[in-house]
């Protein structure tokens, strides 16, 4: 069996070092399970690059309360971060009209904005779009405003709540199919998650709530580590029928995410 491939040891100095001997142990699970796969990655091109396969791990063990597993990175070398659903290419989240540009072209965060809107009542479900949102972004810009400008403050506020934001497959391929290219990582994120309830159980403490988006991230319900957690369940926001979605909505109400410094 060839070894784990350098490149991938060394993308795990982006973790903190709570994370690093349990995402080596991943590793070791995936190259176990599937022994070609990491060497013919390593000789492949994908996304996120730039080393930052682990990014999302910057976030501590002892600050994860939430665990959202989305679908994949975005297909475009700018927007994928490591980061599930933190497009890179996205800095201001307004505009004149509504929404940004850069947030539009992001579906998953276009509708996840959206759902924050009307969860917080500035936008009725009717109507998500043209004047109503225009009227929504001018107060949003305002000088006296309270309300987040950028997506590293969203980020930042979701960093603050406890999020650890993961992907199905941390890897895109524009080759290989998201559902397929998810397979290998499982005994990965069957890792990060008996270590989660490990950690929880050691320190007497309720285990991080499992949220998780589409299809593909449902799929780990069927690891027997999947029922040490609490779950909220929802499609994967790149369906409209996300921003209405009353799970998220609970969810995500409370924390009123588009505020500046929301914890």
């Amino acid at each position: 069996m060839q070894a784990i491939p350098s490149s991938f040891l060394a993308m795990l100095d982006v973790a903190d070092a709570s994370w690093r001997p349990i995402l080596l142990a991943g590793l070791n699970a995936v190259h176990k399970a599937f022994p070609d796969y990491l060497p013919a990655l390593a000789e492949d091109n994908y996304l996120p690059n730039g080393g930052r396969l682990f990014a999302a791990f910057a976030q501590p063990l002892d600050a994860v309360r939430y665990v959202l597993v989305g679908e994949g990175p975005y297909p475009r070398a700018d927007s994928a971060t490591g980061v599930c659903f933190m497009d890179g290419a996205v800095g201001s989240l307004w505009s004149e009209k509504g929404l940004s540009k850069q947030v539009n072209r992001a579906t998953s965060l276009r509708n996840f904005m959206k759902m924050l809107l009307v969860t917080d009542g500035q936008l009725a479900i009717a109507q998500t779009t043209g004047d109503a949102l225009a009227g929504v972004s001018a107060k949003a810009q305002a000088p006296a405003s309270n309300v987040i400008q950028t997506l590293p403050e969203l980020q930042a506020n979701l960093i603050a709540h406890g999020f650890l934001l993961l992907n199905a497959a941390l890897v895109f391929r524009s080759h290989v199919p998201p559902v397929k290219e998810a397979k290998p990582w499982i005994p990965f994120l069957q890792t990060v998650l008996a270590a989660l309830a490990d950690h929880a159980d050691r320190g007497a403490e309720q285990p991080p709530s499992l949220v998780l988006w589409g299809k593909i991230a449902v799929q780990l319900e069927a690891l027997p580590e999947s029922a040490r957690f609490p779950k909220k369940v929802s499609e994967h926001p790149y369906n409209l029928s996300f921003i209405a979605n009353p799970v998220m909505q609970e969810l995500f109400g409370a924390m009123h995410l588009l505020k500046k410094n929301s914890v």
